[in-house]
């Protein structure tokens, strides 16, 4: 937050024009959002109007409350704070899962996602306190039971080492990932022959991130006994231009078995020395893989319950623009994106944010779509849609409303784009969303632009409704005659 300039004089103008700052933005809310709520009264005929201004009220109440100071450290580095925050996502999986119905005379069973989750969390922590260390040999190992041995002996340390051999890797997969109990070892060791094959490429690549790994090259040659060095370097060279990683993993190359002891030291002796920072690496890279799991599950279903807000803040709009059109389609944007809809958002995407910076963001999001021109692109899209129906005092407004409700879509996509991206952080870098605001809302304007038949469809029947509801209050008003 920039800093406050201080004040140059004293006085009755310094005062009045605080207060305006302080209070003339939520009089242009309160009025605009007085005159939509205004209108929401009339067209329900009720006595919509004393509750829905108390609720204007209190939404104004908590949009310019003091800030309650809450914000949250960095990213936990130790096992036990990656288990809270795991602990943590499945409070609000609870929070935000339906739950199972109970039967008589039974408590209600957790839904399976929750079963499944609560399987991974125990099998993780499992994981997490298993002694030793774990290697996997995989790729063309040879199967001759005396150089497996061997191998094991070579690798024999200070600590309990573990090895899980691999049958040969299938040549073709659907999704490349690794499968367990690989996936989740302290390291690998990929043992390749030459010549190489694409598949051992394509398994490379979808190695998980920052799983130690060692290539065990089997280095055949014409005259393997002349072979020095020089050759194996060369060979090895070779080795890793063909393969093209980013970052060259450790090569250890042996021609005959003889050979495969000394072609294996540099590995016993990380496993020997290194085995405490192995094993750590394991257990956050396995804490951090499931954590990413289950926050991509979460933002489902996050989105899920925000398309159900979403579609009934956007009516609520449109109905406040039929009743009493506002002047201006920003005021509408900064009334509705600061108000209850942004205050639910948050609690989806359990942000810290205090009420003033939710309110920059999405005035910044508005800014960003009103300059874009979703308003104008929506307008002349809407143009031929008012044409469904025929009732002349409905003409007049329903393009602005209809705008208006797709204005709140876009507007709320974006916001709900910024909220996934900004979890876990205390406060939002406003000059950072400035700049990318642009991009965010064309991004939401984009999809729901493809979504563009299904919203035309629910604004038909919500045309349908509003003139249904005048009809039947102009007949009250004859009966009342």
């Amino acid at each position: 937050m920039p800093p406050v300039p201080a004040a140059a004089d004293s006085g009755l103008p310094s005062l009045a024009g605080f207060a305006w700052r302080r209070l003339g933005p939520l009089a242009a809310a309160t009025v605009a959002g007085g005159l939509a709520l205004d209108g929401l009264g009339r067209l329900a005929h009720g006595p919509l109007l004393s509750a829905a201004a108390a609720t204007a009220g209190l939404g104004a109440l908590w949009l310019w409350r003091p800030a309650a100071g809450r914000g949250r450290g960095p990213a936990p580095a130790d096992v036990g704070g990656w288990l809270q925050r795991l602990e943590a996502l499945e409070a609000r999986f609870q929070a935000l899962e339906p739950t199972a119905t109970a039967t008589a005379g039974s408590a209600a069973d957790p839904t399976p996602a929750r079963s499944q989750r609560q399987l991974e969390l125990a099998g993780l922590r499992r994981q997490l306190q298993r002694p030793g260390l774990h290697l996997a040999v995989v790729g063309h190992p040879p199967q001759d039971p005396a150089w497996r041995q061997q191998l094991a002996t070579a690798l024999r340390g200070p600590e309990p080492l573990t090895l899980h051999w691999a049958r040969p890797l299938p040549a073709s997969s659907e999704c490349w990932a690794w499968p367990e109990p690989f996936a989740s070892c302290d390291a690998l060791l990929y043992c390749l022959s030459t010549p190489l094959l694409a598949a051992d490429l394509r398994w490379l690549e979808a190695l998980p991130e920052g799983q130690p790994l060692w290539l065990l090259l089997k280095a055949d040659g014409a005259d393997q006994a002349a072979a020095g060095p020089a050759e194996e370097a060369s060979d090895g060279a070779a080795l890793l231009a063909q393969l093209g990683l980013a970052s060259p993993p450790p090569l250890l190359c042996w021609r005959q078995r003889s050979d495969l002891p000394t072609a294996l030291q540099p590995l016993a002796r990380i496993c020997a020395r290194e085995a405490p920072r192995l094993r750590r690496q394991r257990q956050i890279r396995s804490l951090e893989s499931l954590h990413g799991r289950w926050q991509a599950d979460l933002e489902r279903l996050r989105r899920g319950h925000f398309q159900a807000l979403q579609q009934r803040t956007q009516w609520l709009v449109a109905a406040g623009v039929v009743a009493a059109p506002l002047p201006s389609l920003d005021l509408l944007v900064l009334a509705v994106a600061n108000g209850l809809m942004v205050k639910e958002m948050a609690r989806l995407w359990d942000c810290p944010w205090s009420a003033e910076q939710l309110r920059a963001v999405a005035v910044e999001l508005a800014r960003a779509s009103l300059t874009l021109g979703v308003v104008e692109w929506s307008s002349q899209a809407l143009a031929g849609a008012v044409k469904w129906h025929g009732a002349t005092w409905l003409l007049g407004s329903a393009v602005q409303a209809l705008s208006a409700a797709y204005l709140t879509r876009v507007v709320g996509r974006a916001m709900a784009d910024s909220l996934a991206r900004s979890v876990g952080v205390a406060e939002p870098d406003l000059e950072r969303l400035r700049r990318e605001a642009p991009l965010l809302v064309a991004r939401a304007a984009e999809r729901e632009r493809i979504d563009w038949p299904a919203f035309l469809r629910q604004g038909q029947q919500w045309l349908g409704e509003q003139a249904r509801m005048g009809q039947a209050g102009r007949q009250s008003s004859q009966q009342l005659a």
